[in-house]
């Protein structure tokens, strides 16, 4: 059996390394089985608004770290482009760490032709622009509902239930953040039509999916704080959102014997074409 899946480029985005609601574990298992020509790091890798109001470093967040670094001392090329959460990275845009380059964001040819921008996505969200605190807040009860969903999820497995998630049913029911999330999208499709690109890969609304609208490819990574998602590109240039956690269990089986076996969440093995 493969010890790691081959990709032509791998997107994640939303690991919040730094706060309790990070699945830092699965993050560094998920790295540890694939391997890629570009690794793409889609913002909020580190957050820092966590840090900042409360330190939490455990050795599993340092693990996802020395991973990625590794994986560019391997040859592969790791692009971090900050979100709004690891803002304070973007004076740092141009520069080389331990083989990680620092952009504001970038553009991606995938092996069909098509430019892809990529960037994190804040910089179109009139919430983070206009309503900072408000924002920081949300980002607050949305660590504790994740906190919430995980004790609810542990008691689901113990009944042989299937997991569920009380943030995302929130998210997608509110009508309000409904608008927003689409506002978020419509804002992001624009950004690449006006550049003349074929499409846009972000993250920062923590809701991994695939679509074409308006001749426009949109991809999102999802997470690695609920769903543990991320956008591979195949080396025909076809991509798909994959489940990191079904990853590993695919290429190790005996790691599903330490906790019991997480379907991926549906819709998160979409092809685009």
């Amino acid at each position: 059996m493969a010890t790691r899946l081959p990709y032509r480029a791998v997107f994640i985005s939303d690991l919040h390394l730094g706060s309790s609601a990070s699945r830092a574990a699965d993050i560094a298992a998920f790295l540890k089985h694939v391997e890629c020509r570009t690794l793409y790091l889609v913002g909020d890798v580190i957050d820092m608004w966590r840090l900042r109001s409360r330190w939490y470093w455990p050795e599993e967040h340092n693990r996802v770290v020395h991973r990625i670094l590794k994986i560019a001392k391997r040859g592969t090329r790791v692009v971090l482009i900050p979100g709004n959460h690891d803002e304070h990275a973007r004076q740092f845009v141009g520069l080389n760490f331990g083989g990680v380059e620092l952009s504001r964001d970038a553009v991606h040819v995938t092996a069909d032709g098509r430019r892809l921008l990529v960037t994190h996505g804040d910089e179109v969200d009139v919430v983070i622009r206009h309503a900072r605190l408000l924002s920081v807040l949300g980002g607050v009860a949305y660590e504790r509902l994740v906190t919430i969903s995980r004790w609810h999820n542990r008691l689901q497995r113990a009944l042989g239930r299937p997991e569920w998630s009380l943030s995302q049913y929130l998210k997608l029911r509110v009508k309000s953040a409904c608008k927003h999330i689409a506002r978020f999208e419509q804002a992001l499709e624009a950004e690449a039509r006006r550049r003349g690109l074929d499409g846009v890969v972000c993250g920062h609304i923590h809701k991994a999916e695939i679509r074409r609208e308006g001749g426009i490819d949109y991809f999102n990574c999802g997470d690695w704080v609920e769903s543990c998602t991320a956008l591979v590109e195949h080396d025909d240039g076809t991509m798909r959102i994959v489940h990191g956690p079904s990853v590993v269990e695919q290429l190790e089986p005996d790691t599903a014997a330490d906790e019991p076996t997480r379907e991926a969440p549906r819709g998160f093995a979409l092809a685009s074409h």
